[in-house]
This record gives C-alpha cells, structure tokens and sequence, in this order.
C-alpha cells in the first residue's frame, strides 16, 4: 500500500512568519524593519510607492497558485506522484504549498539540503544522488532512528558505493532505502548498462544496512530541447529503466512486496515519463514518481520554451504553467540612445540559460505598459546592458519589469521575496541555501 502524502512540521513553518526584518535582506523597505514577516505582510505594502529598493524580484501569487493547482491535477490524473525537487527553491513555505497539493515527497540533492528539509520536518525525501560521505551517513542514520515517521531512500550506482553506505551505517537500527540510478552516454551518474545495474542491485540486497526500494534516474541529463531527436533519446532511457526494473524485480532483488519506486521525470519531459512508468508492469507493484520542481514558478525562458507545459504545450487538456518570478529594476543611467543600464546584475538574477527579458515598463508612480523591442545583451555583476529601439520611452529613474529564465539559479540569490497581487505585496517566502 502507497504511503500518504508529505506533510512538514506546521510549528518550524510557523517560525518563519516571526522572523524579523531588517538590513540583511535585499530590497526590503527600511520602514518594515523590525517588524515580523507576519507583521509585515499585514500592512499590505505597495511594491513600488512604499519603500522597496531595486532591484528587487518577486513571486506573482496568481501565478504561483495556477502552476501548482495545474500540476496536482495533472499529476492525478496521469496516475503518477510527484516529489519536487526542493533544490529549485529551498523554500520550506513552498514546499507546505506543495505538499498542500498532494506531493508525495520532496527530492533533495545533497546532505546541506536534506538537513533544512528535516529542520522543517519534511517527511519524505528522496535523495535524487549518491550518499556515500560517512559523516552524512551517521548524521543520517541517527535521523532514522530517532525519527521512525522519517522515509528516505537516495541513490546507489556502484557496488562501491553499497560498499561505503554499508561501513558508515554499521549500528544503525533501521536500513537505509537505496535505488539503483540508471545513467546514460553522456549524462551524470548512475550506472551505464543493465549488467552493472544488478551487479548493484545484487549487493544492496545482500547489504545487512541497506533494503532495495526501487529504481530511479534524470532523463534530462541527456536531452536538452523539445526536439524529436530528444524526446528519442528520452524515450529510449526509459525503456531502459524499465527493463533494468523488472530484471532486479525477477531476480527478486526489491525488498518489498508491496510496492518498487520507480522515479524519473525532470521539468523538460515529465509527459513522457508519466506515460512510460504508468504503462502496464505485468502485476510488479510500481509507485512512478515525477521529480519536476521548476513547475512551481516556471520561467520566461528554458522552461517556457521545453516544458511539456509552455508556450508550445505538448499536453492537451491542461493549461500552460505561467512564469511566477519577475524581476523589477531601475535605469540608472541612458549614456547613448542605443544603450541604457539598469540595476539589476549577476547577483540578482540567473544568466546561465538565457539573459533577462524585458517585458514592462512603468514610470515612477505610473501604470505598468507593455515594453517590446528592448534586450538585455549582457550582465555584469550589478547592472544590465539594455539596447534600445530608435523609439525607446525609457528614461533615467524608469522600472522595466523582466522576465527571467531558470529559476533554479535566482532563488539562490534571494534570501526573501515579496509575493505580489499585483503591486501590492501580500507574503514573503525565505529561502535557505
């Protein structure tokens, strides 16, 4: 029998809205200092005419709420569960909201991830990586003990690997849940053909301090736009997975009868993972996780152009996600007609899959309008590089609001973000990485 959703500890969760405001947090009105998030939030400060220096990036609720609604119901009804991949974000207050919708877990990357996630009581991880640091594996495996609500599994890849987990835990009570990682030509870890894969599978069962919960893997590591040659490749690592899954499974290497975790699924090709792990298993008792976390808040740029649910969607049925993250900085300066600056640079927004995209332009104390035909051509580390149009309206002091590509690399940059109706800013989420 599957286990129930995710929940967190409501209490930890509770502690964040006490935390006080003040000079560490970027883009925060000096005028809010002092009071709680809490606190705040309730005075229902306006984005732009009550204090808030940019740059500043923000999450759109209406936005946020839509993309994580649109996930839950397509995830019900694609037959699949869904643990995020928290790294997206590190926002515990995010993952509530997502386990709110029927996450069935929240995926970690690395043992300083996994350590907020149980600060915060998150209790199912799935740890979409090798753990073989004997440190973390102690730290770990006294989590287990004194935790007995606690699900965990990660990954192993190599009998080395089972090899190491297995010195580390000696003494501990409970055996560590572990899925072989399937791997691809080209990819990241996991092992690289279906020989080594039992080889693996074979030494977790015999392992006194590890049980074999399933398989797993990241199909994204080998794909890399929406193409027919990708998706291809993907489908072909799927078949793979599968066979790899029901070898282990007729060998009768999975230490459960009731069910085997088979998980893969980024944000770039979740559709077809979804239709792979939920095709007949022959009566084999598969639980098929998705692990896609950039959803929550999708972007305007990678995921806009290669997710299932873009702007070229290859779902029918379902609404596109929409881009909750936008960013809000300052021309500080127009040297020439072709070119202005803004406030806005490497340290506040991500650069590695695509530049900022200009999208709206208000003046001080005016109404937001459409701005087309301007491009962010470069970042430094505190401005952009904006080329202008021969017809540009901006002016030194103007906002333009952009739009920007891959989250993953701006939450990290934000210790707190405002969460807008509009200009008017009705939470925060903390982040921690």
């Amino acid at each position: 029998m599957v286990s129930s959703d995710c929940t967190l500890d409501p209490a930890a969760l509770a502690s964040i809205a006490g935390e006080r405001l003040d000079w560490r947090f970027k883009s925060i009105p000096a005028g809010l200092w002092g009071l709680t998030l809490a606190e705040a939030a309730a005075r229902r400060p306006n984005l732009f005419t009550d204090g808030f220096v940019g740059p500043v990036v923000v999450l759109e609720a209406g936005a946020l709420d839509h993309n994580l609604r649109t996930m839950a119901q397509w995830c019900d009804r694609a037959g699949v569960r869904l643990a995020p991949h928290g790294k997206t974000t590190m926002a515990p207050q995010l993952f509530a909201r997502q386990a709110e919708h029927g996450a069935w877990g929240i995926t970690a990357a690395n043992t300083s991830q996994l350590r907020v996630y149980r600060a915060f009581g998150v209790s199912r991880v799935l740890l979409a990586n090798q753990l073989v640091d004997p440190a973390a594996l102690r730290w770990l495996g006294a989590e287990l003990d004194a935790h007995p609500e606690f699900e965990f599994s990660c990954w192993v890849d190599s009998v080395t690997s089972v090899e190491l987990m297995t010195e580390a835990l000696a003494g501990v009570d409970r055996p560590v849940d572990v899925l072989v990682e399937l791997g691809g030509d080209g990819g990241r870890t996991g092992v690289r053909d279906l020989a080594t894969g039992l080889a693996v599978a074979e030494a977790a069962h015999a392992s006194p301090a590890l049980r074999l919960a399933g398989t797993g893997g990241y199909e994204g590591a080998l794909a890399h736009d929406p193409g027919e040659r990708s998706r291809d490749v993907v489908a072909a690592y799927l078949r793979n997975l599968r066979e790899l899954t029901r070898e282990i499974a007729d060998r009768g290497l999975f230490a459960r009868l009731d069910q085997v975790i088979v998980t893969a699924g980024g944000s770039a090709y979740f559709d077809q993972v979804a239709a792979a792990l939920t095709e007949d298993w022959g009566g084999l008792p598969v639980v098929p996780v998705l692990r896609s976390g950039a959803y929550v808040t999708h972007d305007d740029g990678f995921y806009r152009g290669i997710s299932p649910l873009g702007e070229h969607p290859r779902i029918d049925g379902t609404p596109p996600f929409r881009s909750a993250l936008r960013a809000w900085a300052q021309v500080t300066s127009r040297p020439t007609d072709e070119l202005a600056l803004l406030t806005l640079g490497k340290r506040d927004a991500s650069f590695d899959e695509g530049l900022p995209e200009p999208q709206w332009h208000r003046r001080p104390g005016g109404e937001p309008e459409k701005l087309a035909g301007h491009t962010v051509t470069a970042l430094n580390d505190q401005h952009a590089f904006l080329a202008l149009p021969p017809d540009s309206p901006l002016r030194v002091g103007d906002w333009v609001g952009l739009g920007l590509s891959h989250p993953c690399t701006v939450f990290d940059k934000w210790p707190l973000l405002p969460v807008v109706d509009g200009d008017t800013v009705v939470g925060f989420v903390r982040t921690y990485f």
